[in-house]
């Protein structure tokens, strides 16, 4: 992989281990994950204005990314509710990378050779393995059955996006509709069916979500772009890396469990991308 893909990808990973912390520390996460995705049309709006429109083969994969979107959106900020950041986000994000090599090589033909696969599987035994290091106490099934679902949204939309970007001859006219439709449906919904607490409980949590939004934003159209050059299982193996960023905020900035034991998870995750950058141009 080209070095500045790299950094941008894991700059992204920074990003959105980030915004994650605002909406898992908000007192109303629905409210600030619609506030974030809100920021993300708003800050779109001038590129829809400017860019011309993403071309007609990427419409599919754009509408089936929004739609995948707004339920990922809905149940990243309920699993939130029911266990910590550094439990949920390593097993949804974790999870993603080996979704996204699937799909990506059943129906776009990013088969990965025996290094890769590798270097994948590593990468992702690291980060699951943040799932479980440093819990004092049983958090019962449901945030475990919340992660793994989220995780399937995460591979089906990233491998959703992946290919609609490609099918476009401006990868920003992609990302900007992607953002401003998305924004418009959750703000939509949110105001539907919370209209009751809308303006009391965005009055206490705007002040984040706003920065948490254009974190967000950033990130994934760092992503989208990304995936517009390099196949979409290196693109998501280097993102899901965002778990170790996560993993800290959540020991160290929210007092939930960790220790040294997270550094050696997250010591394997750095190995497996390593062997991922030195597999990348091997044959398949």
């Amino acid at each position: 992989m080209d070095p500045f893909v790299v950094t941008i990808v894991l700059t992204a990973a920074i990003f959105h281990a980030g915004w994650n912390a605002v909406v898992k520390s908000s007192g109303d996460r629905l409210i600030s994950m619609t506030i974030i995705l809100g920021m993300g049309g708003v800050m779109s709006l001038p590129l829809v204005v400017v860019l011309p429109l993403p071309d007609a083969a990427s419409w599919p994969y754009l509408i089936a990314s929004v739609i995948l979107h707004v339920p990922y959106n809905a149940m990243l900020a309920r699993a939130y509710s029911h266990g910590d950041l550094s439990h949920i986000y390593p097993i949804a994000r974790g999870s993603a990378p080996l979704y996204v090599a699937l799909l990506a090589a059943l129906f776009f033909g990013e088969v990965l050779n025996t290094g890769e696969t590798l270097a994948i599987l590593t990468i992702c035994g690291g980060i699951l393995s943040l799932a479980v290091i440093g819990q004092r106490h049983s958090v019962g099934f449901k945030p475990l059955l919340y992660a793994l679902f989220i995780g399937l949204l995460i591979g089906l939309y990233t491998v959703a996006d992946g290919a609609g970007v490609r099918r476009t001859e401006n990868p920003f006219s992609y990302i900007a509709w992607l953002f401003l439709i998305q924004g418009a449906i959750v703000t939509a919904l949110t105001i539907w069916r919370r209209w009751g607490v809308v303006r009391v409980n965005t009055r206490k949590v705007w002040k984040t979500s706003v920065l948490g939004g254009m974190v967000a934003s950033i990130a994934y159209g760092m992503v989208i772009w990304a995936m517009s050059l390099t196949p979409m299982a290196h693109v998501s193996s280097l993102r899901e890396t965002s778990v170790i960023a996560a993993a800290l905020i959540g020991t160290f900035l929210l007092g939930e469990a960790g220790g040294m034991w997270r550094v050696a998870a997250a010591t394997i995750v750095a190995l497996g991308v390593i062997g991922l950058q030195l597999t990348a141009s091997a044959p398949v």
